[in-house]
């Protein structure tokens, strides 16, 4: 018998799972994040480092910029990219839902059909990284991890994320589609 056909390995892997169990998972790796690495989940920030330590390879100075003039956000740009625990994560990220996709034959390479795509998708990009940052944090550590740590300022995060993607959906079908 192939691995395909076989009935767990369908339900499990190729199949989509319920939302509660995506939830309670969800909910469950942040808990033990949280007991790990003493902070919860967050993305962004991360992120924040990886472009730092990219344009301090090209020869930019860091320590012109007032977020850098704090050592504990130095330390993260100083700290190598393997003992660093969130890069870590990350990398685990997006290695684990490559394989998911590949597994759910859901990995696909798509042609771009028109520089307006690719405009929108660098707008949009650009927005997001911007978004990110003012707001001291993406949908996990704005939204997930502040909610789940009781705080109102995840609450008005996801209220205005919605707005946003409302809006931003309009805008797409308006100009792109």
């Amino acid at each position: 018998m192939k691995l395909e056909e076989n009935k767990y390995f369908k339900t499990v892997v190729k199949d989509a799972w319920p939302y509660t169990v995506g939830a309670i998972l969800l909910a469950l790796f942040n808990i033990t994040l949280l007991i790990v690495r003493g902070s919860p989940w967050g993305i962004s920030g991360v992120l924040l480092y990886w472009g730092a330590k990219i344009y301090k390879a090209l020869g930019g100075p860091l320590q012109n910029w007032a977020f850098y003039s704090n050592p504990a956000n130095l330390k993260g740009v100083e700290t190598p990219f393997f003992s660093h625990a969130g890069s870590l994560m990350i990398l685990g990220i997006i290695i684990g839902a490559f394989f998911a996709s590949l597994a759910a034959s859901q990995f696909k390479i798509r042609k771009i059909k028109t520089y307006r795509q690719v405009i929108a998708a660098v707008l949009g990009g650009l927005l997001m990284g911007y978004a990110t940052r003012v707001a001291l944090g993406c949908n996990i550590g704005g939204f997930f991890s502040a909610v789940a740590s009781f705080s109102l300022h995840g609450w008005v995060f996801g209220v205005f994320v919605m707005v946003g993607a409302w809006i931003g959906s309009k805008l797409l079908v308006k100009f792109f589609m």
